[in-house]
This record gives structure tokens, sequence and C-alpha cells, in this order.
């Protein structure tokens, strides 16, 4: 199991190693708890439960307070399932920290998109608008005709206003720059979705890493010189 849980700290810029600025966005990962482990006997699936953001009693419900106690490995805020090969490789009450990635992996990250209430299809949809001339007074923003003359009815996901953002949303590929595991910090290129202090998943990337194209080295062929 490549993932870990974390929260989202801010964007920043690091140097590389030739001077250039590279955006990062700052994330602090865990440590996740191992709460439960699941089998194929005892559930019909391998899995491993983890634990993340420790808080009280007061803020969780009876379900996840008695599923919590009986485990024995404390009170979380988020809990969350993995599929694992092989679920021996666990134990209840193992940390989970930043040390299973290492700069230069590829990583999916998943969170939820900041919400932005309701737009119109301008905003949210990229929408032109009216024109701008002729007397045009209010309409420029208007989204337009919404339904054809046969049948006279507004089709099914047409583009309209509506609740932008507040959504689930996952950028794939995204390069892990650096890790400082004293703090369990994990530090991506590019952004990522949500708001500051938001939670992410952050897992191994599911697409494929293609190989850098080695050229092959050319060899210089002395002239020969002609004589006249």
């Amino acid at each position: 199991m490549r993932a870990i849980l974390g929260t989202k700290i801010g964007m920043t810029q690091i140097y590389s190693q030739i001077g250039e600025a590279v955006p990062v966005t700052v994330i602090s990962c865990g440590p996740c708890i191992v709460t439960q482990i699941k089998t194929v006997e005892t559930d019909g699936y391998d899995a491993v439960q983890v634990g993340y953001c420790p808080t009280i009693e007061r803020k969780l419900n009876k379900p996840q307070l008695g599923h919590l106690k009986k485990s024995g490995t404390g009170l979380f805020r988020t809990l969350k399932e993995f599929r694992v090969d092989k679920p021996s490789d666990y134990k209840l009450n193992q940390e989970i920290q930043t040390d299973i990635f290492s700069p230069g992996d590829f990583v999916d990250i998943t969170g939820i998109s900041k919400g932005h209430g309701f737009a119109g299809v301008v905003k949210r949809h990229g929408f032109g608008g009216g024109p701008q001339t002729h007397g045009q007074s209010d309409k420029q923003r208007a989204p337009g005709a919404i339904g054809p003359q046969r049948p006279q009815k507004v089709r099914k996901g047409l583009r309209m206003a509506g609740r932008l953002g507040g959504i689930g949303s996952t950028i794939q590929k995204l390069k892990v720059v650096k890790i400082i595991p004293e703090k369990n910090i994990l530090m991506v290129k590019g952004a990522v979705p949500g708001v500051k202090n938001g939670q992410l998943l952050i897992s191994s990337t599911v697409k494929k890493i293609a190989a850098k194209k080695v050229q092959p080295e050319v060899k210089k062929v002395a002239r020969k010189e002609v004589k006249k």
C-alpha cells in the first residue's frame, strides 16, 4: 500500500539544483494509524483501514465510537480503507508515514475542490455571453435559449447555472519534489484541489510512467581531406 492521508498547508516555491524556481504544494501527511485489518476469510476482501486526525468522543457518532473503541487504537476524525495484497504485513496501531514515498515519485491527490456557491453559465461553463452593442442592457451574461422548438422541452444534461465547486476532484501524476520525514511534510510540484487545511488523499499514480528515451551517442567521424 502506497497511500496516506494529509492536510493541505499551502503553496510556496523551492529552487532546484540548477536554480530553477519550482512551485510546490506543502502537505502535512499522517501519521496514519492502522485501525482495522480486513482479510478474505473474515470480510471477503483484503484491505487495511487507517485513521487520521485525532479527535474527541463528542465529535463522533455511536457507530464510529464503538468501532474505534473496539480496535483500541484511539479516536480519529477520518477513516479510510486501502486495498492491499498482503494484509499480514500490517499490524493494529501501526504508523504509516511519509517514508512510503521518495522524491521523484508520481502521485494522485484527491480532495474537495473549492466551493464558489451558485454561479452563472459564464463563470461555471465559460459561455461567451451576449453582444454588448445595439442597446444591450441586461443580457450580457445570459445563457440564451435553453430548449428546441420540437420537442418543446429542456433536454437533460444542458449546461446551465448552478452550484460551482465543492465536489471531489483528483489531480493525477503530480511529482514528489521534496520530503521532510521528521516533520511529515510532503512537497509536490503544482497545485492540488481543496482549500487550506483541507484533507487530502495521496496515493501512487495509476497512470503509466513513460521511460525517458536515451538518445544514442553520435560518433564523430573525422573528415577526410580530398586531394585536388
